[in-house]
C-alpha cells in the first residue's frame, strides 16, 4: 500500500459538501409521483444535467435517464478518487474497485445472453464514455465467456479467472469475481491503521451478507450443500471460513443458529425478515434489512473517524446508492408499479 502524503482534511471536507447534494428521501417520494416524461426533468434538475445534455441525442425516456446516470456515477467515481492522495486514495480505491468487477460482470452476462454490443452501449455501458471502449471491443471480439476472460488479462481482475475450466457457467464466472475482489481488498488493508481496521470489519460485514443470502437462495433452490460451499466466501466474522462446511450443510435453522452465537448480530431482525420473505416470497426483505444493516455501519464508522477515508467511502455508498434509488424509481414507473411498492423498496 502506498503510504505517502494523505490529505484527510480535505477530502473529508469535500466529501461533506458532496453529501448535502444528494437527493433527500422527501424528494425521491415525489418523484415517485411523476410520470416517466416528468422524471427527466427532474432528474436532470437534481444534479444530473451535463449527463441528462450528453446523450439526449440519442436517447430518450427511461433510456436516456438510465445513461445518465450511469455516466454521472463514473464521473463522481473519478471526481472522488482524484481528490485523495496518498494511502487515503488507495484506502478509497480499494472500496471503488468493485465497480470495475461490476462492469466485468456486465461483459459477461452479456456475452452469456448473445446481447449484441449495440446494447449494451445504448442501454448499459455509453459509447460516449471512453471508459467503456475496452469493455465494449470484449463485448465485440468474444464468442464464449472463456474468450472474454482471455482478452480480460489487461485487468488486475484477470486473475479471478485463472483455476475455471473454459466450459465453466456464467454463474462461476461471477463467483469466481466476488471472491477474487474480496480477497484482493482484504489483503490491501490491515490492522494497524484505524481506516484500514474499520473498512476490513466491513468488508467482512459485506462477505457475511453475501453469504447469508446465498445461503437462504441455495436452501430455496435444493441446491447440495458441495455446490453451496462453493458459492460462499472466505474471510467474513459471523460465519467464519472454518465455519462454513458446516453453513453448506445445514438448513436455514441451522443457519440461524451460527448467527445466533455472535453477541453483535441481531438474529431476531433477521429471523424477522426472513420469516416476511417467505410469507412474501421473495428475499428482498431479507437483502433489504442486510443492506440496512451495511449503511448504518458505513455511517458510523464515517462519524466516528472524520478525518479518514471513511467519509469519503461513506459519500460513495450514498451516491450509489442515490443511483440505484433513481434507476428503480425510473424501471418502476415505467413498468407502471405503484408508489407504494416502490416506496417499500427505497426508503
Amino acid at each position: 500500500m502506498i503510504t505517502g502524503s494523505s490529505n484527510p482534511s480535505t477530502a473529508a471536507a469535500r466529501a461533506k459538501a458532496r453529501k448535502r447534494n444528494l437527493i433527500d428521501r422527501t424528494r425521491l417520494r415525489q418523484l415517485i409521483q411523476q410520470t416517466p416524461e416528468q422524471l427527466a426533468i427532474s432528474v436532470a434538475d437534481s444534479g444530473y444535467r451535463a449527463e441528462i445534455d450528453i446523450y439526449a441525442a440519442k436517447h430518450s425516456g427511461s433510456d436516456l435517464i438510465e445513461v445518465a446516470l450511469t455516466q454521472n456515477l463514473e464521473n463522481e467515481l473519478v471526481s472522488v478518487l482524484k481528490v485523495c492522495t496518498g494511502k487515503l486514495k488507495e484506502q478509497v480505491r480499494i472500496y471503488a474497485e468493485r465497480f470495475t468487477y461490476q462492469n466485468a460482470k456486465t461483459v459477461l452476462r452479456a456475452i452469456s445472453t448473445k446481447a449484441s454490443v449495440e446494447d449494451v452501449a445504448h442501454a448499459v455501458l455509453p459509447v460516449e464514455n471512453e471508459c467503456n471502449t475496452s469493455w465494449l471491443n470484449i463485448i465485440s471480439n468474444s464468442e464464449s465467456l472463456s474468450e472474454a476472460s482471455e482478452l480480460m488479462k489487461k485487468f488486475p481482475l484477470s486473475k479471478a479467472f485463472t483455476k475455471l475450466d473454459a466450459d465453466a457457467p456464467l454463474s462461476e464466472y461471477e463467483d469466481a469475481l466476488d471472491r477474487h475482489y474480496f480477497e484482493k481488498a482484504l489483503a490491501s488493508v490491515n490492522d494497524k491503521d484505524v481506516a484500514d481496521k474499520f473498512l476490513r470489519k466491513h468488508l467482512q460485514m459485506e462477505i457475511d451478507h453475501r453469504n447469508i443470502i446465498n445461503l437462504f437462495e441455495s436452501h430455496n433452490m435444493g441446491l447440495s450443500s458441495e455446490n453451496i460451499r462453493n458459492i460462499l466466501l472466505d474471510g467474513g466474522k459471523l460465519i467464519p471460513t472454518a465455519q462454513l462446511n458446516n453453513a453448506a450443510n445445514t438448513d436455514d435453522d441451522g443457519v440461524l443458529d451460527i448467527l445466533r452465537r455472535s453477541s453483535r448480530f441481531d438474529c431476531n431482525g433477521l429471523e424477522e425478515a426472513l420469516k416476511e420473505a417467505k410469507n412474501l416470497r421473495t428475499l428482498d426483505p431479507v437483502v433489504m434489512w442486510l443492506h440496512g444493516r451495511e449503511k448504518k455501519d458505513l455511517t458510523r464508522m464515517s462519524y466516528l473517524h472524520p478525518l479518514s477515508a471513511l467519509p469519503v467511502i461513506h459519500y460513495i455508498s450514498l451516491k450509489v446508492q442515490e443511483v440505484t434509488d433513481l434507476r428503480l424509481i425510473v424501471r418502476g414507473v415505467t413498468a407502471g408499479l405503484s408508489a407504494e411498492v416502490l416506496e417499500a423498496h427505497i426508503l
